[in-house]
């Protein structure tokens, strides 16, 4: 959905300026959102800078979407409130509030060629003809589809049936561009071609961006920070490197890669560092959070942070089950003494059945309470 600008909305310069009056500072206070007894988003605080990328990340059902269309307008809040440059807006319709949407299928005129599916909203505002010919021309060449204009969708590709709604959205002069799981429909090599136009776009505009995908990649390769949401709770916020070198929990240690996430008991915390023990491992890594001597914990480490050599006398022993071929490299499922499974990286030669010795450098494993001991 896209609406109109605000009163007072200033056209860009040029197809390589931002799309529209610059907003200021967007605040969500407490955003609330609840189905009789369920809640779907709990007290959603954020602040975003203008010009910022922002990515609302997790699984399905965590939350995000709801975010993003209580902040469309397209719900209503059941508490708190949304501020656009000193300018509550939560009590404004969607087609007030100047925002760009594009949606996850497009949500094209089948029935209209590709210049006049973006033009179409500007057409429905009654702009002059030259006006809405030169924005539609700066919208479709912004996207690089000047050579598709006359195309019906049916024609296009599905990344270039994407392209038509980011130039729909950015016609129209959004104050902000709204992206709900733009690219889950596409296919990887798609995915990836468009995911550097967005970036691309969003580089050459600086127009304020809020994006929603489950997808760690996107979320990494395209924001300047992320929203991390569980069960319609924010788990953490921060930067791509800050959320994937330090997650805050064992939660977000698992959704952002760590696949290896073993229960242990904590035998000694000391300057920052944990020393756990599990069958058949005994590792050292870094405390997040409320780890304490004699408790319960979650040890996690990334695959490829597990060093990993044929030969069974190392300080973790174990037993290859699985290898997977991937590319420059083998991934491989080790089931260790004591009946845990890890799950390690090798550019090494392995084979099912290999004996095989696995060592974890102390600050690439990370150490964080239980669920029901996180908190003193």
């Amino acid at each position: 959905m896209t609406a109109a600008p605000q009163e007072g909305a200033v056209p860009p310069a040029g197809p390589t300026r931002p799309a529209g009056p610059g907003p200021g500072r967007l605040e969500l206070r407490g955003v609330t959102k609840r189905y009789g007894g369920i809640t779907a988003l709990e007290s959603l605080d954020l602040s975003v800078m203008p010009g910022e990328f922002i990515t609302l990340l997790g699984p399905s059902g965590c939350g995000k979407t709801t975010a993003l269309n209580c902040l469309a307008g397209l719900l209503g809040l059941s508490a708190g409130e949304i501020w656009l440059d000193g300018r509550r807006i939560d009590g404004l319709p969607a087609e007030r509030r100047g925002f760009g949407m594009v949606f996850q299928n497009y949500a094209l005129f089948p029935h209209l060629t590709a210049r006049r599916n973006v033009a179409f909203g500007l057409e429905v505002r009654g702009l002059a003809r030259e006006q809405v010919r030169r924005r539609t021309n700066e919208a479709l060449a912004l996207v690089r589809l000047e050579q598709h204009a006359d195309r019906h969708p049916g024609q296009l590709s599905g990344g270039q049936q994407q392209r038509v709604a980011i130039a729909r959205a950015l016609v129209m002069e959004p104050r902000l561009l709204l992206m709900d799981e733009p690219l889950s429909n596409l296919d990887t090599k798609l995915r990836g071609e468009l995911r550097t136009e967005i970036k691309r776009l969003h580089q050459s505009l600086g127009l304020t961006t809020i994006y929603v995908t489950h997808d760690q990649g996107e979320a990494l390769s395209l924001s300047d920070r992320l929203v991390l949401m569980r069960d319609g709770l924010v788990q953490q916020i921060g930067t791509p490197p800050e959320v994937h070198a330090k997650p805050a929990s064992a939660f977000v240690a698992d959704f952002m890669g760590y696949r290896n996430l073993v229960p242990v008991e904590v035998v000694a915390v000391e300057n920052g560092q944990a020393t756990v023990q599990a069958p058949g491992l005994a590792l050292r890594g870094t405390a997040i959070g409320a780890v304490r001597a004699g408790g319960h914990a979650i040890a996690a480490v990334r695959p490829e942070d597990i060093a990993c050599r044929r030969g069974g006398d190392g300080p973790i022993r174990g037993r290859v089950d699985v290898v997977e071929f991937q590319g420059d490299s083998l991934a491989a499922d080790i089931v260790v003494d004591g009946g845990h499974r890890l799950y390690a990286v090798s550019s090494g030669p392995l084979s099912p059945g290999d004996l095989i010795s696995l060592d974890v450098a102390p600050h690439r494993l990370l150490v964080y309470p239980a669920e029901g001991e996180a908190r003193p």
